[in-house]
C-alpha cells in the first residue's frame, strides 16, 4: 500500500500579521511529513503588509512549492478538530500544507504578454508549463482579474491538456481597490497567474455549483451574432429537432415572466441569468448541463438579448434563476452525488473558490457553504479565499464563472 497523503490547514484571525502568520505555521508540526506544496490566502484588510507575509513565512517553513493570493474573504480551519470558517471582510490569513507522497508537483507564474498564441501548437503551452500532456496533470490557479488574460490562459491549457481538471479563481479585494496581489514561492506578483499542475499519484475532483435553476422551457437559437441573441424557437428535447417559428427572444422571456409566480417575477429583476446547454447531444437536461451567464442588455427595438458570452446558430438554452434556497440545494445535490461515486478513495484535502455575491450576501448567514461541504465530507481540511470569478469545468471544458461556488477536493486514485 501507497504511503497516504497528508493534507493540514491553519486560520488565524489575529489583527497583527505576525502574530497571525505564528498561528497558521503551527499546522506544521501537524504534518507528520515535510510539506511539498502549500497554498496561503490572506484577507485584503492586510493588503498594506502583503510585501511582508513571504518573508514572514519562509523564516518559519521549508516548503518548495507555495502559491497564494489576497481575498475578499478567507475559508479556512480554526482550532483543532473544528470545522472551517468563511471570514468575510475582517483580518484572516489561512496555510494549507500538503505531503503528496509519488506526486510530481510543478509550480508556474505566467505573465499576460508571456501566453503564448491560441492559434500556434499546444507544444508552446506545454513548454511554458513544464509538464508533458501524457502525465495528465490537475491544475489549480490564481489569477490577477484585470491583468491575466485568465479566458484565454484557460483555452489554452485545455487545448494542451484536454480531460485535465483545471480549478481555481481571481484574486480579490473584497469592496476596496486594494488586496488583488498573488504570491509565488518568496515573491509578490501584481499582474498574470500563478499556479500549479499536479501528476503522478493524484486525483483533483472539481464540484462547480452554479446556484442556479430553469425556468420555462428550452429554446433553440436560431439566430445569433457575437454575444446577442436575435432569434429563439421551441427546442423538442425528446425528437431532437425543433418545431415553431423563430420569435425575438426578449418577447418570448416577456411571455415566460407572466407564466411565473409573483415571488419569481420579482427575483427575475434581480436574478435573472441564461444556461448554455454544453452537450449538444444529450436529450435529458439536468443540474451540470448548463453553462450559467450573465444577460447584459436588451434591444427592445429588435427584441433582442446581449449575453456575457458568444452563441451560434442551433445552440440549446434556457432562462435560469439564482437565490439563496436554489444555490443551497445545487450544492447540496452536488455533494451527495461525489458522496454516491462508486470510486471510494477518501479524500485528503479541498480546496473552496466562492464567489465574492456568496457568503453572507447570499445566505444571510457566515459559513454556509462550507457548513454545507462538512456536512458531506466530515473531516477534510477545507481552505480557500472569495473570488472575483471562479474557475472550473463544465461538461469537460473550462470557464471562468460567477456567483459559483467551486471545490477542488484532492486524493489519491483508487
Amino acid at each position: 500500500m501507497s504511503e497516504p497523503m497528508k493534507w493540514v490547514n491553519a486560520l488565524s484571525t489575529r489583527p497583527s500579521l505576525e502574530a497571525a502568520v505564528e498561528e497558521v505555521v503551527e499546522c506544521a508540526q501537524l504534518l507528520p511529513n515535510p510539506a511539498n506544496l502549500g497554498f496561503v490566502f490572506i484577507s485584503a484588510a492586510f493588503a498594506s503588509e502583503y510585501p511582508r507575509l513571504m518573508p514572514l513565512l519562509q523564516e518559519r517553513l521549508s516548503v518548495p512549492n507555495l502559491i497564494g493570493c489576497g481575498g475578499g474573504g478567507i475559508v479556512g480551519r480554526g482550532p483543532a478538530g473544528s470545522p472551517s470558517r468563511e471570514v468575510e471582510g475582517e483580518p484572516a490569513l489561512s496555510l494549507t500544507l500538503a505531503h503528496l507522497p509519488g506526486v510530481n508537483v510543478r509550480t508556474f507564474h505566467m505573465l499576460p504578454e508571456s501566453l503564448p498564441d491560441l492559434d500556434g501548437p499546444p507544444d508552446r503551452w506545454i513548454e511554458a508549463i513544464g509538464v508533458p500532456p501524457q502525465d495528465r496533470p490537475q491544475f489549480i490557479l490564481l489569477a490577477d482579474p484585470f491583468r491575466s488574460r485568465v479566458n484565454e490562459l484557460l483555452e489554452g491549457l485545455d487545448f494542451a491538456y484536454p480531460g485535465s481538471v483545471k480549478i481555481g479563481g481571481l484574486a480579490s479585494a473584497g469592496y476596496s481597490n486594494r488586496g488583488t496581489s498573488l504570491f509565488y514561492n518568496d515573491r509578490l506578483y501584481d499582474e498574470g497567474t500563478v499556479g500549479v499542475a499536479l501528476s503522478g499519484d493524484v486525483v483533483l475532483d472539481a464540484i462547480v455549483a452554479q446556484g442556479c435553476r430553469p425556468i420555462g422551457k428550452p429554446y433553440r437559437v436560431t439566430e445569433g451574432e457575437r454575444n446577442i441573441i436575435l432569434g429563439l424557437e421551441e427546442s423538442d428535447e425528446e425528437a431532437e429537432v425543433s418545431r415553431g417559428e423563430s420569435h425575438p427572444p426578449l418577447k418570448l422571456l416577456r411571455e415566460l415572466l407572466q407564466t411565473l409566480s409573483p415571488e419569481d417575477r420579482e427575483l427575475a429583476q434581480t436574478s435573472l441569468f441564461i444556461g448554455l446547454v454544453r452537450d449538444e447531444f444529450k436529450l435529458s437536461l439536468e443540474r451540470g448541463d448548463f453553462l450559467i451567464r450573465n444577460l447584459i442588455g436588451v434591444d427592445p427595438r429588435m427584441g433582442a438579448i446581449a449575453i456575457g458570452d458568444r452563441v451560434r446558430p442551433g445552440q440549446r438554452v434556457q432562462f435560469h434563476l439564482r437565490d439563496a434556497q436554489t444555490s443551497a440545494e445545487d450544492l447540496e445535490v452536488l455533494l451527495q452525488k461525489y458522496c454516491d461515486r462508486p470510486d471510494g478513495t477518501a479524500a485528503a484535502g479541498a480546496l473552496m473558490f466562492a464567489c465574492l455575491g456568496r457568503g453572507v450576501s447570499l445566505y444571510g448567514e457566515p459559513d454556509f457553504d462550507s457548513r454545507l461541504f462538512h456536512r458531506y465530507l466530515k473531516d477534510v481540511p477545507l481552505s480557500g479565499f472569495f473570488c472575483n470569478g471562479e474557475i472550473g469545468p463544465v461538461a469537460g471544458t473550462t470557464f471562468l464563472h460567477g456567483y459559483t461556488s467551486v471545490f477542488g477536493i484532492c486524493r489519491q486514485p483508487e
